[in-house]
């Protein structure tokens, strides 16, 4: 792709009100573009982040036997009325009515829906146990929109349904769909931490949640020095006290303006109900959530199935949903220093950028680009007519993991030079082994 051509737009600064590092660098490198309080365009240098995380999520659950489908963003209001959620959900739920009166929903989440359609479907044991998923947009009316794409009211998901006979079925789908999420996020270049929680409105008696440390983070987790229990605050055995500030013997993250400190330890006198020891809070943001939905739907809507003994019963359920739009943000927060951000190869836009730093290496960079690219490389070429200066800048910017630098080390030696952006470590190449000395960087 050439940049010169690209629609894209860097800037120096980020609009004051912007709290996180993530949402003032989405913009900064140009990203994200603002539409409206909580809604934002995704421009094409941020939708082939998103693009490359859906991959990485559609590569995972399908490997587990899940099956994609994709079910409607506008839900009928009777089912929510059903289930008891047309009440339950309170104002996030944004209700309209068509030209006939009916009364519909953006959806949030897609229970009943699902379930409604599983009924006509799942009626036997023997069709048992299945697992589809979606990734699609849903609606939430925040009241108070935050941190760019963290907290938006527009965004896109990828959320996960089980049907099950029994706790055998149901326990196996669910330790599998663990399994899947540990796999997305460590593909992701995420840290992160597997803990218990609440199920809220979803519903269900089981429930945990992929948590990525982060300052900017809106969930608070306990986390035990001695025996590795971790839990979200809410769902803590103890009851706890935060102290102020970060206490001697934390990680040493940084604390940035207008956020918290990520970690503090708790009170001495409250300590872990298992081992007794002490624990500790640490601020995240959730990027994905296992719930063991148990029959809450299925018994309401009536998805009821036959056993081995011709018996009806309802199907057991889960749901499992994995933030996508929220993880580029996610991946910023942890990967990110003051030049700007640091893409993981994986989700990266493009994996290097071509830069001539003078006229007279222009058309040699163009071989370049175009060689990089006939072995399927993602690449940009800088052709733009700007200084060599602000091409670094913005290539920092923007996070492309490998600079592939077309400037005075090569007229002079005729050697390219390629620029890590995660250490800056700086690689000369031979022009003539290029291709195959760069490939063994990828």
């Amino acid at each position: 792709m050439r940049l010169s051509r690209y629609l894209f737009s860097t800037t120096k600064e980020a609009p004051a009100e912007t709290e996180f590092v993530s949402h003032r660098l989405m913009l900064r490198a140009g990203l994200i573009k603002q539409v409206t309080s909580g809604i934002y365009s995704f421009l094409p240098l941020g939708f082939r982040v998103l693009d490359k995380v859906v991959s990485v999520v559609r590569d995972e659950m399908n490997a587990v036997g899940a099956q994609e489908f994709l079910l409607p963003f506008v839900q009928p209001a009777e089912l929510w009325k059903i289930s008891g959620r047309w009440d339950e959900y309170g104002e996030e739920l944004l209700r309209f009515q068509d030209r006939k009166g009916n009364w519909l929903v953006l959806s949030p989440t897609h229970e009943e829906i699902v379930t409604d359609l599983a009924k006509e479907i799942l009626t036997s044991y023997r069709r048992l146990p299945v697992v589809v998923y979606q990734i699609q947009i849903k609606f939430r009316d925040e009241l108070r929109p935050r941190g760019g794409i963290i907290r938006s009211r527009e965004f896109l998901m990828k959320d996960a349904y089980s049907f099950c006979k029994d706790e055998a079925q149901m326990k196996e789908i669910y330790q599998e769909m663990r399994g899947a999420y540990e796999r997305i996020f460590t593909r992701c270049g995420l840290e992160y931490k597997l803990v218990e929680a609440e199920s809220g409105l979803i519903g269900g008696d089981i429930s945990h949640e992929f948590i990525t440390p982060a300052s900017a983070g809106e969930d608070k987790i306990v986390e035990c020095e001695s025996c590795g229990y971790c839990s979200k605050l809410e769902k803590a055995n103890s009851v706890v006290e935060e102290n102020e500030g970060v206490s001697e013997g934390c990680l040493g993250e940084v604390e940035t303006p207008n956020t918290k400190p990520m970690e503090s330890l708790i009170s001495p006198k409250d300590k872990c109900s298992v081992c007794h020891a002490p624990l500790r809070i640490k601020r995240g943001l959730e990027v994905g959530h296992l719930f063991h939905l148990g029959y809450k739907y299925s018994s309401k809507l009536g998805a009821l199935f036959s056993n081995e003994e011709g018996e009806k019963n309802p199907l057991l359920m889960g749901c499992y949903g994995v933030g996508i739009s929220r993880i580029p943000a996610a991946i910023i927060e942890q990967n990110n220093d003051e030049d700007g951000i640091i893409w993981p190869k994986e989700v990266a836009p493009f994996k290097a950028v071509v830069i001539p730093t003078s006229e007279q290496t222009f058309d040699f960079s163009e071989k370049v680009y175009q060689e990089l690219k006939g072995n399927s490389i993602d690449v940009l070429w800088d052709d733009r007519d700007t200084s060599a200066g602000v091409k670094f800048k913005d290539s920092d910017l923007m996070g492309i993991p490998l600079k592939v630098i077309i400037g005075r080390t090569f007229l002079k030696e005729g050697k390219i030079e390629v620029k890590k952006r995660k250490n800056g470590e700086l690689i000369k190449i031979d022009k003539g082994e290029f291709i195959q000395q760069f490939m063994g960087l990828m």
